[in-house]
């Protein structure tokens, strides 16, 4: 097992895990004083889920007595299928909820053992979901974190998040800006909406360094024949030169993004999460 550790400066993230194997998500993880944290290795297949089984969550908070008894079925359920969705949950209980919080249930597998799982919060972006329904622009953030962290390859990758919104804005000249220089691309995109979406763009001048670190969700998988595989139902649109404002000179972030890109309309987003690498 690999052990890293979690970095926070005054608002920037740096998170790297343990690679396993499968869908075996034992607890791997990584501490500074309380904080526990998973690299970024979620599996697209995860993200497909959520619209299936796990919007109750969204919408009345991640407290057990206020979800809904198909999203507790999800997350307890002992096939396959159940561990893709507690590897979800944990992921966007991560993106949203600060070190502080946390949450916990238990489940039982195929042979009886129970589970006690907590998934502490690592970044903040949606604070409140710990006591109440996720709004508009928390579901947004954590479609944003959650689709940022997927990786095709399920290993994990050391990555620095940044975002307009504050609990990811990075001050000019720290250090974080220093030892992740290369930005890859940005995420953003609704997973609770009514059509579910997540759409990504690439940073044309780094997408060699992105593939070296294993990264392929920003650019698109390139298969034996040359051609481009989506991670699941992350949308590659281009570059994000087509589809965002100009990177942010302070904190090396994309400002904002045009929010449908294949739509007749021009509106934009703010509510969009920017990936760098070393």
């Amino acid at each position: 097992m690999r052990i890293g550790l979690w970095m926070m400066g005054l608002s920037g993230i740096f998170l790297f895990g343990c690679a396993e194997n499968g869908l075996d998500f034992t607890e791997d993880v990584l501490e500074v004083g309380d904080a526990l944290v998973e690299g970024n290795k979620l599996s697209s297949n995860a993200l497909a889920l959520n619209s299936l089984a796990l919007n109750g969550i969204a919408l009345n908070g991640l407290a057990l007595n206020a979800m809904d008894p198909r999203s507790l079925a999800a997350i307890q359920d002992p096939t396959d299928r159940g561990a893709l969705a507690r590897a979800f949950v944990r992921y966007a209980t991560g993106c949203a909820l600060t070190p502080s919080q946390s949450f916990s249930f238990t489940w039982t597998d195929a042979t009886s053992v129970v589970h006690h799982e907590t998934y502490p919060g690592e970044l903040g972006v949606a604070p409140a979901w710990a006591t109440g329904p996720l709004d508009l622009n928390g579901q947004r953030m954590v479609s944003a974190c959650v689709a940022a962290r997927v990786n095709y390859y399920e290993v994990p990758v050391l990555l620095s998040l940044r975002s307009v919104e504050y609990s990811l804005r990075l001050l000019s000249g720290s250090q974080e800006l220093i030892d992740f220089p290369h930005v890859e691309g940005a995420f953003w995109g609704n997973l609770w909406g009514v059509s579910p979406v997540i759409y990504a763009c690439y940073n044309s001048a780094t997408v060699a360094n992105s593939r070296a670190w294993s990264r392929d969700c920003a650019t698109g998988h390139v298969r034996d024949d040359g051609t481009i595989e989506e991670c699941g139902m992350i949308d590659v649109v281009g570059p994000c030169s087509t589809v965002c404002a100009s990177l942010n000179g302070g904190g090396q972030y994309y400002p904002f993004c045009v929010e449908k890109p294949y739509s007749a309309g021009n509106a934009n987003t703010k509510l969009v999460v920017t990936t760098a690498l070393p």
